[in-house]
C-alpha cells in the first residue's frame, strides 16, 4: 500500500523540499515500487571547471530515493547510502530511475540509476532507508 494516494499528492508533499526543488528537481512518475525523477541542467549547476557538480547530481537521486522510499512507509529517513559516479552528463538533462529491491519491516533497500538524456549512466546510487 502507497503512501501518497497520487502522484499530484506526492508531488505537493515533497514541494516542502526545498533544496531539491530550489534545484529544480522534478517528480516525473511513481508507483508502488518505483519513481521517476529528472532536471534540466543550467549553468548553475556547473562546478568550476565546467562539469556538473557532484552534489547536484547526488541531489537527486536522493530526491528519487527520498519519494520512492516514502512513498513505501512515511516517514523514512535515510540510513547510509552509496554512491558510484560513472560518467561526466553529455545532455542537457538528468534522469533518476529508483527501484525498491527490499522492502522490509523496518527498513528498505532502494536502488537509483541517473542517466542523461543521451541514454548515458551517470550515477549509480543504493540507499537503505531506514522507517521510523
Amino acid at each position: 500500500m502507497s503512501t501518497f494516494n497520487s502522484i499530484e499528492e506526492a508531488r505537493e508533499f515533497f514541494k516542502g523540499d526545498k533544496f531539491a526543488t530550489n534545484l529544480g528537481v522534478s517528480l516525473e512518475k511513481l508507483d508502488e515500487d518505483s519513481c521517476e525523477c529528472s532536471l534540466e541542467l543550467n549553468d548553475g549547476h556547473k562546478n568550476a571547471v565546467g562539469g556538473v557538480m557532484g552534489g547536484v547530481m547526488f541531489t537527486l537521486a536522493d530526491f528519487a530515493f527520498a519519494v520512492l522510499s516514502n512513498n513505501l512507509h512515511s516517514p523514512t529517513v535515510a540510513q547510509q547510502v552509496s554512491v558510484n559516479y560513472l560518467s561526466a552528463p553529455k545532455g542537457n538533462k538528468l534522469i533518476a530511475r529508483a527501484v525498491c529491491k527490499k522492502n522490509g519491516r523496518s527498513s528498505s533497500i532502494i536502488n537509483v540509476d541517473v542517466s542523461d538524456d543521451t541514454g548515458r549512466d551517470i550515477v549509480q546510487f543504493v540507499g537503505t532507508g531506514f522507517k521510523l
